[in-house]
């Protein structure tokens, strides 16, 4: 026991000092959590035999995290993905196994060896892909859902794969049964070997329990979900809803397992089902912080399974396999990018992304050495070419980015040619803009709107709204949009700054011209009044003054008593806010400008006097009403 606690306590440590300076320098937790894997395992030798037994284990953090992703997908989305998971995941497994298979027989590798090992190093990092993908929020971009696709294709091959890995190892190798019948479960060694449903059955009787579990995971999720979750429930035991998560997760995990199918195609299977359900949310929250730690253990394993000495003794062997990994594997995901028109981004994006190989690799090796399909020697040099190229993916993840800014950066930006005036323009058309633009044409008025944001703009003119891209502030554009003739500016901007510098300019070169602006806070709204705007609305003033009339409301008032209360409220912080601002001062902080908080005391307590006696009066009248 002292010995576990011991560990424990070594793999904690080692993440909570790593991955916090990792995530600083820019370089995402996985690597924080590989790079303290390398630490306590081959340099300071603090952990050892035990990390493939928990790698194991930590493998559930793969198996946790499709169950969530499969939660966020409707069937209906799924079924929408189908082009993409057939068409860039069945072309990027057949080009990239082919490419190795190639290249293993032109070293004068058998067919055999070349063609298992191309199947293997098809497949890419499901748990350090989709992790950085969270990370950094390119999940739901265009690479990000393409990537996404393309790793759920691949852990669907890995069935067929350990199907035909025996196939090759020819007939008298382990993996037959005495009886001719094939085993087609994952079996690592006779210690960590799962029990098996398939093993010794025929072809036919193996497809009918495969299709059995899986058609058993789809009816437990539609039919008997909702009885369980009601019967966890009754026991008001928050506890319990976590034990269920669990037990879901690792319940299908082993089932699959025991039929031969991947563990993860299962939960995600299962994820998948029990999305448009009730419990979609409460099953998110009680799973994400064991997706999180396992999936950390996971690449700690990962980093201290790094065979140093191996790779000091073949660095060019291993070094040179990695790098043809990630260079054959990018290749033929760039040019299958280009096929399906991804746009520069997200091609880079997935291109790097996928480039490496993955943690299914190592339980293809280890069963292609059981099968006889590779050597032990073999198996130990592709293992460590796998892991090599799984410590280079955050890397190639940052040259993703730098060469996503380089990219932005160069491209020019061709701002539209604004051909239309009208009385009211209105910078910016985010959520505040497009409020206000709706509500001005609804009643009749033409607006010229100018936004930076071309995404903006190319959905306002699907809804049929005309919009103009270009930047706001610049005065050539404003001319153009007629701002010597228009009657009003509403200046609806996210960024404070150029909000007020708009505010400033519009005032001098127009003085006449009314300026409506939309403030961040406080603060803001003293700097747009320095600037000369005539009416300034904080953005989330008047939603929050109405939830402040609902809890009145519900506190005992009457809605006339609350609408008045809300009513005195609104005046008297205009008044306070056009006195306070005669007493701003832009470089001075609030909490240190005397007059300031003093005569924000004094128009507080005015306040609580007034609410005090409009509550009265509201309550007198409603008495003589009565």
């Amino acid at each position: 026991m002292d010995v576990i606690l011991l560990d424990t306590l070594i793999y904690l440590v080692a993440a909570v000092i790593a991955v916090p300076i990792a995530a600083r320098l820019g370089l995402g937790s996985v690597l924080g959590y590989i790079a303290a894997g390398i630490v306590i395992g081959p340099v300071l030798g603090l952990v050892g035999s035990e990390t493939k037994d928990l790698q194991h284990f930590a493998e559930y953090g793969v198996v946790v995290m499709l169950f969530l992703i499969g939660l966020e997908l409707e069937p209906r989305t799924l079924w929408d993905m189908r082009h993409k998971l057939i068409g860039m995941g069945g072309l990027q497994i057949t080009l990239t196994t082919g490419a190795m298979t190639a290249l293993g027989m032109w070293y004068n590798y058998d067919w055999q060896t070349s063609l298992a090992v191309g199947m293997i190093l098809s497949l890419s990092s499901t748990a350090i892909v989709l992790q950085t993908l969270t990370e950094k929020g390119l999940v739901q971009t265009n690479g990000g859902r393409a990537t996404f696709s393309v790793l759920l294709t691949q852990d669907m091959a890995v069935i067929p794969m350990l199907a035909i890995l025996p196939l090759l190892g020819l007939a008298a190798g382990p993996g037959f049964a005495p009886d001719g019948s094939i085993r087609v479960g994952p079996v690592e060694d006779a210690e960590h070997s799962a029990i098996s449903l398939v093993d010794g059955l025929p072809a036919w009787g193996v497809t009918l329990i495969t299709l059995g579990a899986v058609v058993a995971i789809i009816l437990t999720g539609i039919y008997l979900t909702r009885p369980v979750f009601r019967y966890i429930h009754a026991a008001k035991l928050r506890e319990m809803y976590t034990a269920l998560a669990l037990m879901i997760v690792v319940g299908i995990g082993l089932l699959m397992t025991m039929v031969g199918l991947s563990p993860a195609l299962g939960t995600f299977l299962a994820g998948v089902v029990l999305a448009n359900t009730e419990f979609r949310h409460e099953l998110e929250s009680d799973l994400e912080p064991f997706k999180g730690l396992l999936l950390g253990l996971f690449f700690i394993t990962v980093g201290a399974g790094i065979d140093f000495g191996l790779l000091f003794a073949k660095p060019l062997t291993i070094l040179g396999i990695a790098a043809a990994i990630i260079l054959i594997k990018g290749s033929v995901l760039y040019i299958i990018a280009r096929l399906f028109r991804l746009r520069p981004r997200g091609r880079w994006l997935f291109t790097l992304g996928l480039a490496q190989a993955g943690e299914f690799g190592f339980v293809l090796v280890s069963f292609s050495t059981q099968t006889n399909v590779l050597s032990a020697p073999q198996g130990q040099v592709i293992l460590l070419a796998i892991a090599i190229t799984m410590l280079i993916t955050p890397l190639l993840f940052i040259l993703f980015e730098r060469k996503a800014r380089a990219a932005a950066a160069d491209a020019p930006i061709v701002e539209d040619v604004i051909d239309d005036k009208g009385p009211v323009i209105i910078a910016g058309i985010g959520r505040f803009g497009q409020i206000v633009n709706r509500l001005v044409q609804s009643c009749g008025y033409k607006t010229v709107v100018i936004d930076h944001d071309i995404k903006t703009i190319q959905l306002m003119r699907k809804f049929g709204f005309k919009g103009f891209f270009g930047d706001p502030t610049r005065p050539d554009l404003l001319r153009a949009a007629g701002l010597s003739e228009a009657r009003i500016l509403v200046v609806a901007l996210d960024d404070p700054e150029k909000a007020t510098r708009l505010v400033q300019f519009a005032r001098k070169s127009h003085p006449k011209l009314h300026i409506i602006a939309r403030a961040h806070d406080r603060n803001h709204v003293y700097s747009l009044y320095a600037a000369g705007a005539d009416d300034i609305v904080r953005e989330l003033f008047d939603s929050s003054l109405r939830a402040g009339r609902y809890v009145l409301e519900n506190l005992g008032m009457t809605e006339f008593e609350a609408a008045e209360a809300q009513r005195v409220f609104y005046h008297h912080d205009r008044h306070t806010v056009s006195e306070l601002a005669k007493l701003w001062k832009p470089d001075v902080p609030a909490a240190e400008n005397e007059p300031y908080i003093a005569r924000a005391k004094e128009l507080e307590k005015e306040l609580e006097t007034t609410l005090l006696a409009q509550l009265e009066t509201s309550s007198e009248a409603n008495k003589k009403a009565s």
